[in-house]
């Protein structure tokens, strides 16, 4: 679903980007690299709770490279729909834990 998402040009990808789609309110999911370092974890954890923004750290720096986002460790969904359907099959995961 990510890698669909970002085909259809709705995912921001990268530190600066994300920020500033969190701060202007076009997030509305973001997915953190449960790698990254912990000044990145901490920026983002801190940002998408102030501007109450649904984060998910499921992937890691590897699987959000995989979709074409080479080495990042952050990535931002723009739109309505794929965040909806991503939030519902992310809560379907973490109840099948």
């Amino acid at each position: 679903m990510l890698a669909l998402a970002r085909k259809a040009g709705k995912v921001v990808a990268g530190g600066d980007g994300c920020e500033k789609a969190i701060r202007d309110g076009k997030a509305l999911l973001v997915f953190l690299a449960s790698d990254a370092s912990a000044n990145t974890q901490k920026k983002f954890r801190d940002k998408t709770s102030f501007y109450d923004v649904p984060l998910a750290e499921m992937f890691t720096k590897d699987e959000i490279s995989r979709i074409g986002l080479e080495n990042r460790a952050v990535a931002a969904i723009l739109d309505e729909n794929f965040a909806k359907k991503m939030n519902q099959m992310i809560g379907t995961l973490k109840s099948d834990l």
